[in-house]
């Protein structure tokens, strides 16, 4: 312990006398690792402890495949959860469902997104209260009315009562119907994203069927579960044949697989990408311990003259790189704190578990504390084994005699100053690849115009407007109220179009035509004022009337896709196509009356993209809104201002139809929702970070390079005296510094086509929008060798700068 005090202590003088180098190598290390880190808490958040529940590794979501491969979720009843719960594979099971309420205690109604939850579901999560209690049995017990009380989300106990501590006890109104509050959830506990939890009601009713929530036993594999659920569930297929698809096979899938699919392999990318930086930040600081060690040497060899062993020369040197790392972690981990919230702001909203704590903790600590101690070895021991070999003879030999024993160490800058330029070369390639995808997407052709648009959602209440008649009269009041407003260009109504991810898909067969057991399209429920808010043309027929609309008329209109692929000769107008789906299922979804599902089509429309940015359009009808209505609806608004400065106009003319209509709390612009989609946003981060990543390289890289060519200047100064005495001009000179460099470069600029078009697939497969666009690797290596010139430039005219008579007596 004495002998490392010993060491720490003269490595931290050493590194006080050299304060530039100092500075300079841990100012490398802690943006490699700062970057790292970052990334890293990303990942550990997301794919390692996504979920704050017990047992979250054996949660699953009871989901089915139906005779066309499609995942389907589906609903159990309360005998069959607690059926469900009897089974040989299952731990715990419970029921869930969401629904929008509103407090019907304030001037302006505020939507609250309420889960109502069965009473075992506390047990099944696991999580306390962060005060007071989470529900209990008592709360619900089975076959009986709920009791009034609620527990709040963290957000909502910070946003609605300002976080205050005496909350408990209080009275909240929701939808005129009063309730205890007995409880706030943790930060962490943000199951469906809610803003309250209530206990839900269970009984016999074969009809009332929620969510499932299963947790499997510990050692129960998804294969095995698998099987063991089919059984029953086809058991509660044939009790109820209409509750579940036909044919159907059970697939379970965990609660993080769906995001692991989305942004998984965004994650590796990056995390992938980032290594690559720290890999060239140690390179770099590898150099500049190379290029220190040789004004060291003399000190070196003195001391292993007098008695150091290698060991312990090699062990000071160590000593001290690994005290470099740990202040360069330490730095690194400070701009991890900002980087973290930075990403975290880019991530795509959609695509991670909001339950996910994406912060600097003690696990992304001591993993930086690990990456410090791995990082001081690797840089530090290639330096430290070629330094510790010096000798007192050889150090005392004069400069002229000392330019062939210094080969070993101009062939270690050079194969390092290489790797940089490969590796940054990687990384600008794959970054100019990212960028040029993003702009690609960004310039996608829609289909509509989402400027000055936006999405308000309307959420109807329980035992409210259930009837036809109601519910479409009360969706057109507030249209043509808001269609009223001065700042109001057009409004219509849709109940599920909004773009680019609309439409329900459903199946369909053509009149005169045989049924085809795969064939699918998109059914978008939606007014006449809908194509003119988001300006998709009419190219031939005619659209929705207002009085076809008013009273459900069965009549279609069809995309360009559909049109295409079904009447190819351009016939479709006249033809008759049926919508099964289309029937009502009051009283929450009432269809209007005589609706059979038989449409004629009446008009075709400009496609418009409908699942998503990069999918090809899918066939697609629009029919009225009045022919199938559920308990939400939007009205799409475009305005002759910014949309989201008129919202509150807008929730005052709700609120004038009905005092206790709230409107949706995530009121968002098109543009908005666009840049919300999960290949917008992933590709933005991508390119993002993958643009910042490559700049630090790129800047670490120059560094690098510029470092090895002062040290090869600095090492061959004798020399360029001796040629200077014998003739050669300055211009000679400033070719054999440049010269020092082009191997290097050149070597690494091959190397890094190499890797680059090995990696080329790995990018296309885990970043499908990035370009592969040769054009870009060409512009990457004209960018290096311009910036590789730049950086040699001021120490190879140094070198042609010297005195002849100074460097010959230059030691």
């Amino acid at each position: 312990m004495r002998t490392l005090l010993e060491d720490l202590s003269y490595g931290f003088r050493q590194l006080r006398k050299n304060p530039a180098f100092t500075l300079t190598a841990v100012l490398s290390l802690a943006l490699s690792i700062g970057a790292t880190t970052s990334v890293f808490s990303v990942v550990y958040g997301i794919l390692m402890n996504p979920y704050p529940y017990r047992g979250a590794d054996r949660m699953i979501h009871l989901m089915v495949k139906d005779k066309g491969g499609n995942d389907r979720w589906i609903g159990l009843t309360g005998p069959q959860m607690l059926e469900l719960h009897r089974t040989k594979c299952v731990e715990s099971a419970a029921l869930w469902n969401e629904w929008n309420l509103t407090t019907t205690d304030e001037e302006l109604p505020e939507d609250v997104t309420a889960i109502y939850l069965s009473s075992n579901a506390g047990s099944h999560f696991g999580v306390p209260a962060l005060k007071g209690r989470g529900l209990i049995p008592s709360d619900a017990p089975f076959g009986q009315d709920p009791q009034p009380v609620v527990v709040l989300g963290y957000k909502f106990w910070q946003r609605h009562y300002n976080a205050s501590p005496d909350v408990l006890g209080r009275a909240l109104q929701l939808v005129h119907k009063t309730y205890t509050i007995v409880g706030i959830m943790p930060q962490r506990f943000t199951w469906g994203d809610a803003d309250v939890y209530l206990p839900l009601k269970l009984n016999q009713d074969p009809k009332a069927d929620y969510a499932p929530l299963v947790k499997l036993k510990p050692g129960i594999t998804r294969t095995a579960a698998n099987a063991e659920l089919q059984a029953i569930l086809d058991q509660f297929g044939k009790q109820n044949p209409a509750q579940f698809p036909q044919k159907f096979r059970v697939n379970v899938q965990g609660l993080n697989d769906q995001f692991v699919d989305q942004l998984g392999s965004t994650l590796f990318l990056l995390f992938g990408a980032v290594a690559l930086l720290l890999i060239i930040g140690c390179a770099n600081v590898s150099i500049l311990l190379l290029a220190r060690g040789t004004a060291r040497q003399h000190e070196l060899a003195v001391r292993a003259a007098i008695g150091a062993s290698r060991v312990r020369i090699l062990r000071q040197l160590l000593t001290e790189s690994l005290a470099l790392s740990f202040a360069g972690a330490l730095g690194g981990v400070l701009l991890a704190y900002e980087a973290v919230a930075l990403i975290v702001k880019w991530l795509p909203e959609y695509s991670f578990p909001h339950e996910a704590a994406i912060q600097i903790n003690l696990p992304v600590l001591l993993f930086s504390i690990v990456l410090a101690l791995v990082t001081g070895v690797f840089f530090g021991l290639s330096p430290a084994l070629h330094l510790s070999r010096t000798d007192l003879a050889y150090v005392m030999q004069s400069a002229t005699r000392r330019m062939t024993a210094a080969l070993h160490g101009k062939q270690m800058h050079s194969a390092l100053v290489a790797g940089q330029v490969a590796l940054t070369l990687v990384l600008l390639t794959g970054a100019g690849g990212a960028i040029r995808g993003f702009v690609n997407l960004m310039h996608t052709k829609l289909g509509y115009d989402p400027h000055n648009t936006m999405s308000v959602g309307i959420p109807v209440h329980d035992n409210t407007y259930m009837s036809w008649q109601e519910r479409s009269q009360f969706f057109e009041q507030i249209r043509d109220r808001i269609a009223a407003m001065p700042e109001v260009i057009s409004a219509g109504i849709s109940s599920n179009a909004t773009p680019p991810n609309n439409g329900w898909n459903t199946s369909f067969e053509i009149l005169g035509r045989p049924s085809v057991d795969q064939q699918g399209l998109r059914t978008n429920f939606v007014s006449l004022e809908y194509f003119t808010v988001l300006h998709i043309p009419l190219l031939q027929g005619r659209l929705l009337s207002h009085v076809e609309t008013m009273r459900g008329a069965r009549v279609a209109v069809i995309n360009q896709t559909m049109a295409r692929q079904y009447w190819p000769q351009g016939d479709a107008i006249g033809h008759q196509i049926r919508v099964p789906q289309l029937k009502g299922d009051p009283p929450y979804n009432p269809a209007a009356p005589d609706s059979d599902g038989w449409l004629q089509i009446v008009g075709l429309v400009a496609d418009a993209r409908d699942d998503g940015l990069r999918n090809p359009v899918k066939p697609a009808i629009y029919v009225p809104y009045t022919m199938r209505m559920r308990m939400f609806t939007q009205i799409l608004v475009r305005t002759h201002v910014e949309p989201l400065a008129v919202l509150r106009r807008v929730r005052a003319v709700v609120h004038a139809v009905n005092p206790d209509q709230q409107v949706m709390g995530n009121v968002r612009s098109l543009e908005q929702w666009i840049n919300t989609q999960p290949e917008w946003a992933q590709e933005r981060l991508v390119a993002m970070l993958f643009g910042a990543f490559s700049i630090l390289a790129l800047a670490l890289s120059v560094f690098g390079l510029y470092s090895v060519v002062s040290y090869v200047v600095a090492q061959r100064t004798n020399e360029f005296g001796i040629r200077m005495a014998l003739g050669a001009g300055r211009q000679d000179v400033l070719q054999l510094a440049f010269r020092s460099a082009t191997v290097s470069v050149g070597g690494g600029l091959v190397a890094g086509v190499i890797l680059s078009l090995i990696l080329n697939n790995v990018m296309a497969k885990w970043s499908p929008g990035a370009s592969r666009d040769p054009l870009i690797l060409l512009g990457v290596m004209l960018l290096l060798m311009a910036v590789a010139s730049a950086a040699c430039l001021v120490p190879a005219h140094r070198a042609s700068s010297i005195d002849p008579i100074a460097a010959l007596r230059y030691e």
